[in-house]
């Protein structure tokens, strides 16, 4: 996969403070805000530096490497709570409970960023359509990746390695859908590799799902919400699913690729 631009950091840990800020707060209207004004700040900063709606639409023409590379800068960035952190947090709880909660709150946290995203489109000034799509997409797949990682850990069955390269597995388990211990193929992001083209599928879908967001008036925003929230659950149960399967002992051929 090709190196990300330099404007990649920048944006990268912005979609990532925001992902799991909307991630762990249980205010609505908070997470509203927060994903509201990361939005409006990528539109203003792609404006201010020269990359409004007919350049981002441009650079849109290399299919979702534009987004593929954020989202592989933004994984490291995020933060994550280990087995102790969740243990704590819900104290009392099985790994099943934890996990029904994680699932949960990520799902009511993507609905909030679809709906914040329709809600700013609705305002009465000429959005660029393209770049809220990419900074919706680029915060849901944020709360995603963190549910994915955190899920692991709950099961204990994190990813081996430094968090760089948990994070980067975790984002080939995004894609596939699957626990880490499950992905055949490599958890190579290289150009043209399997699961290079396999993440920008997955891209591709989800933004393509964000431009329901930008809808005519509140229309966008319930829209927004809706996918959002079926699609982000959805995902999690079937994480879970993988991850429940193997933390009750089905015996299953690790499949590590490096």
């Amino acid at each position: 996969m090709a190196e990300p631009e330099t404007d990649a950091t920048d944006i990268s840990v912005r979609a990532a403070e925001v992902a799991t800020d909307v991630s762990e707060t249980n205010q609505e209207a908070e997470r509203r805000r927060l994903v509201t004004t990361f939005t409006r700040a990528a539109v203003t900063g792609a404006r201010a530096a020269g990359r409004g709606t007919r350049a981002v639409q441009r650079r849109a023409g290399d299919g979702t490497t534009w987004l593929a590379d954020h989202v592989v800068a933004m994984a490291p960035r995020l933060r994550v709570r280990d087995a102790a952190a969740l243990r704590t947090q819900f104290p009392g709880k099985s790994a099943d409970e934890i996990a029904e909660a994680l699932i949960e709150g990520a799902a009511r946290a993507a609905a909030a960023a679809g709906g914040a995203t329709g809600m700013a489109a609705a305002l009465p000034v000429l959005p660029a359509f393209p770049v809220e799509i990419a900074a919706e997409t680029l915060v849901l797949v944020g709360i995603e990746l963190k549910l994915v990682a955190e899920l692991h850990e709950v099961y204990g069955t994190p990813a081996p390695g430094k968090f760089p390269e948990r994070m980067s597995a975790y984002v080939a388990s995004w894609a596939h859908r699957r626990g880490v211990f499950m992905i055949e193929g490599g958890l190579i992001f290289a150009a043209g590799s399997p699961l290079a083209r396999l993440l920008r599928r997955r891209l591709a879908f989800r933004a393509g799902r964000s431009a329901f967001s930008l809808g005519p008036m509140l229309t966008g925003a319930a829209a927004g919400a809706l996918f959002n929230r079926r699609e982000t659950r959805k995902l999690g149960r079937e994480i879970q699913r993988d991850l429940r399967r193997h933390a009750i002992g089905v015996p299953r051929e690790p499949r590590w690729h490096w």
